[in-house]
C-alpha cells in the first residue's frame, strides 16, 4: 500500500476565498474606515482597534462592547454588542459573490 501525502497549496480552495483579499464593503463601513477597499478580515482588524483604542469594551464584562455613535453606524444601530457576533455584523457590510460551479 503507497501513501501519498498531499501539500498545502494543492487545496482546492484559493487563497481569496480564504482572506477575502479585496473585497468592497457597504458606503457606511467605508466612511467609518476611510478605506475604500478592504478585506473582511482587515476591516474586522481594524474595527478591533477602535474597540481598543476609544475603550469601549465593558470594564465588568469584557465579552461586550459599549458602541459609541460611530460605531453604532456600522453595527445596525445597537448600543451594546457581544464580541460574538462582531464577525457576523461586519460581514453584512461585504455583498455576497455568486458562486461558480465547475
Amino acid at each position: 500500500m503507497v501513501f501519498v501525502r498531499k501539500m498545502v497549496g494543492e487545496s482546492p480552495k484559493k487563497l481569496s476565498s480564504l482572506i477575502d483579499i479585496a473585497n468592497i464593503p457597504s458606503s457606511t463601513l467605508r466612511d467609518f474606515l476611510g478605506k475604500s477597499q478592504i478585506s473582511c478580515l482587515g476591516c474586522f482588524i481594524s474595527v478591533w482597534g477602535y474597540i481598543k483604542t476609544n475603550n469601549l469594551q465593558d470594564p465588568r464584562n469584557k465579552n461586550v462592547v459599549n458602541c459609541d455613535d460611530k460605531l453604532k453606524s456600522i453595527l445596525l444601530g445597537k448600543s451594546q454588542v457581544q464580541l460574538a457576533e462582531l464577525p457576523r455584523l461586519i460581514k453584512l457590510h461585504f455583498p455576497k459573490k455568486p458562486k461558480l460551479r465547475n
